[in-house]
């Protein structure tokens, strides 16, 4: 078996067997700390509990990057716990921040080396030896190689170009490849460290008071708000030029901030944001049309952090020639661990493809687990005949209602494993859910899960390639636009899941509600609170539904109910 392990930001681990994704976690789930930093111990421990075996039993561990900066924060964690801390608001920046933050993004620019290589091995090894392991081989996996085996071995495309793109990692911003058989991938092209879109964006962030490598989703959301200007009236636009498979700024990553922070001062933020976003659009479809054409392929792989801006990806579906696109769900830096496993796979083992028909990779629990939980909740609970029926009766009728079922999702994206649901077709509900449940800001929108049968009829750009994961925007039409009006942002764009009827216990429950309402269409949105990480257990469901005064939870086969309720 291999396991993959990825010990920065988002951590978590990833068993593979034989080409198959057995398990699949990150640390936040179980420490409780959003984006977790720490290393992936008990992530590690829970792939291990899943698949029943001992740490002896592993013969191959894959890691993910060796750069420069990550090895530092290997020889000294607390650099990156404090800089974890001051992102997440949680530590205020002290007079030398600014001074280190310059350093950081300097640092992460350097690629790795032979000395980076051998310190991760020897610290990493070191922390494995003493959580019991022993007699494996560790294989460290690039960065962006372990993005581009994820996207192109999961897409299910017999060939196709592969194209990674986030802030840094390994010293590169990006990479592109192509596979022209199953199972074999070439890099084609590299996009450098010093011109990264995905710093670009990150400053963005910054700038306007969110947490960079968490708020970005803000700044897409905020973007609609904003009136429109022309390309060639846009200020950004002009810092950053595609040149062929390259991307250059005209700016150091340093000097990037400053440049942004200048053009901000003259503008609103919502238009700060407008600008920022639509020249991420530009450049990055300017780069996918040159990959494209150089390569003559139609099916586009997508995987890293910016590909989790679903305008972004939108765009890209949409280009002609664009047969099929598949963003890999957990885009992020949090898929390193999965990735890393699966190009250790295609390496040692020969693997050429990878199923991804769902991503419910995570702990599950069982009846008997749950009702232990209920029993000291002190909230009234009964069996349920009908669990699906019956939550869909409750929102139907306007009730918001946590559903905890199966195992966890893997990656950012409720998918109903662990999901709040309620009417898609009601701006109230959005509303309370907003201000009283989730606590974002009024700006970010919720999406929807709806039945593949009725995707066509209420989305304008569906071309029958239904997306299972939501990582990709499409436009409702005009005329059915009332019927989600809780989960479409202002300019008429949705990100929705698209879920096949017959496929689960998910799937009947919008049947039901499709009996009920009309369309199979519900507002979905991930169980936690905002700030916190998606809740994973029972009694990380029953925490979240006392702290939030929510009323209904569909947990297992048992139905509860909030003491405020009769």
């Amino acid at each position: 078996m291999i396991l993959g392990i990825w010990d920065g930001h988002d951590s978590g681990a990833a068993l593979m067997d034989g080409g198959k994704i057995l398990f699949a976690v990150n640390e936040e789930r179980l420490t409780r700390r959003k984006l977790e930093v720490r290393f992936p111990e008990r992530s590690i421990d829970a792939c291990l509990e899943y698949a029943g075996i001992g740490r002896s039993d592993i013969t191959d561990i894959a890691l993910s990057t060796s750069d420069f900066a990550k090895t530092l924060t290997r020889v000294f964690p607390s650099l990156k716990e404090e800089y974890y801390l001051i992102r997440r608001r949680k530590r205020p920046p002290k007079g030398y921040t600014f001074f280190k933050k310059r350093v950081k993004y300097r640092l992460t620019e350097f690629s790795p080396s032979f000395l980076t290589d051998a310190i991760s091995r020897k610290m990493v090894d070191s922390r494995l030896k003493r959580m019991g392991f022993d007699g494996y081989r560790l294989h460290l996996i690039d960065h962006h190689e372990s993005h581009a085996a994820a996207a192109g071995l999961c897409s299910g495309f017999d060939r196709g170009v592969v194209i990674t793109m986030d802030g840094l990692g390994d010293g590169l911003s990006g990479s592109i490849y192509v596979f022209t058989e199953p199972g074999r991938l070439e890099r084609r092209a590299v996009l450098s460290a010093r011109h990264s879109l995905g710093i670009f964006f990150e400053h963005v962030t910054n700038l306007m008071n969110m947490r960079e490598l968490e708020d970005e989703g803000k700044v897409m959301a905020l973007a609609n708000y904003a009136y429109p200007i022309e390309d060639s009236e846009n200020p950004l636009m002009d810092l950053i030029t595609v040149e062929g498979l390259s991307i250059r700024c005209s700016h150091s990553s340093l000097a990037m901030y400053e440049a942004l922070k200048k053009i901000l001062w003259q503008y609103p933020s919502e238009q700060f944001a407008y600008m920022a976003q639509r020249t991420l659009e530009v450049k990055i479809v300017e780069l996918v049309k040159n990959a494209m054409g150089e390569t003559g392929m139609g099916n586009l792989c997508l995987a890293g952090g910016i590909f989790s801006n679903v305008k972004v990806n939108r765009l890209l579906r949409l280009l002609p020639g664009v047969e099929g696109c598949f963003v890999f769900p957990h885009m992020g830096d949090g898929g390193l661990a999965t990735g890393s496993a699966i190009e250790a796979s295609r390496r040692l083992e020969g693997i050429t493809r990878v199923p991804l028909d769902n991503v419910f990779l995570g702990p599950s629990f069982n009846d008997e687990e749950i009702e232990a939980a209920l029993r000291d909740s002190g909230l009234k609970y009964y069996r349920s005949d009908d669990i699906a029926s019956e939550a869909a009766e409750i929102i139907a009728k306007g009730g918001i209602v946590f559903w905890f079922q199966g195992a966890m999702e893997l990656g950012p994206r409720a998918l109903g494993g662990r999901s709040i649901l309620a009417r898609a077709d009601s701006e109230d509900i959005k509303d309370a859910l907003n201000l009283r449940l989730k606590k974002r800001v009024w700006y970010q929108p919720f999406c929807p899960s709806m039945l593949e049968e009725d995707a066509a009829d209420l989305l304008a750009d569906y071309d029958g390639r239904p997306n299972r994961f939501m990582t990709m925007a499409y436009m409702v039409k005009e005329d059915k636009r009332k019927h989600l009006k809780g989960v479409i942002n202002v300019d008429g764009s949705c990100r929705p899941q698209i879920v096949p009827s017959e496929s689960s216990l998910y799937g009947r429950l919008l049947e039901d509600i499709k009996r009920l309402t009309g369309y199979g269409c519900l507002l979905n949105t991930s169980l936690n609170v905002h700030g916190e990480p998606m809740v994973c257990s029972p009694r990380d469901a029953v925490k979240t539904m006392i702290d939030t005064g929510n009323e209904y939870l569909a947990i297992g086969n048992f139905m509860v109910k909030s003491l405020r309720v009769s």
